[in-house]
């Protein structure tokens, strides 16, 4: 049975329930608990576990990456029901380490829920989320490269996550303020990535 969370707490309320009923959670139980029509909360849980300790275990964070990627691409095209690859749909992780990495982000959660709100709702509408898809889309691309640097990735998922935040409670302010995170990566590729290894 698929819901509509209006909250970044009830996403986690939703990844534990999948989590207490299933020994390991898959990317494909995560898609089917939220609903396939539902783009927002599926770039905030991938994007959230990336920011989480999960996400400091090599590799995770580009794995992460490409999920998103594939969920950016069919914003962008405007498709009304996502697809996965079943490579990707059957990648799991325990059921535990969901729960735990979803407890550590309730205190965030519910500062995030009692911060963000329907503000400037045009820039949340349908066209504004056509672009940001595309900046997910490249903010996606750029985390490959920024594994190499400690940190770094957090940069580009909490942007998406504020990206997926703005979409989920209609609020432009916070869409407009993930925007400029957008800029914030592209300078740290820039100077840390590109010009960084030009420079050794």
């Amino acid at each position: 049975m698929t819901s509509t969370p209006h909250s970044v707490s009830e996403i986690l309320d939703m990844l534990e329930e999948a989590s207490e009923s299933n020994d390991k959670v898959s990317v494909g139980d995560v898609v089917e608990k939220f609903g396939a029509r539902s783009y927002a909360p599926l770039l905030i849980v991938p994007a959230l576990v990336g920011i989480s300790p999960v996400g400091g275990i090599p590799g995770v964070p580009t794995f992460l990456a490409v999920i998103i990627f594939l969920f950016a691409v069919q914003m962008v095209f405007g498709r009304s029901h996502l697809w996965l690859p079943s490579i990707i749909e059957n990648r799991a992780i325990k059921g535990e380490k969901v729960e735990k990495s979803a407890e550590k982000l309730r205190r965030p959660a519910k500062w995030i829920d009692a911060l963000f709100n329907e503000r400037l709702k045009p820039l949340a509408g349908k066209k504004a989320a056509r672009v940001a898809a595309v900046i997910v889309v490249l903010l996606c691309i750029a985390v490959p490269p920024l594994e190499l640097l400690p940190f770094a990735v957090m940069l580009p998922m909490a942007v998406i996550a504020a990206f997926g935040i703005a979409l989920l409670v209609r609020d432009g302010l916070i869409m407009l303020l993930a925007f400029l995170g957008s800029g914030a990566v592209v300078y740290v590729v820039l100077t840390q990535v590109v010009l960084g290894s030009g420079g050794g």
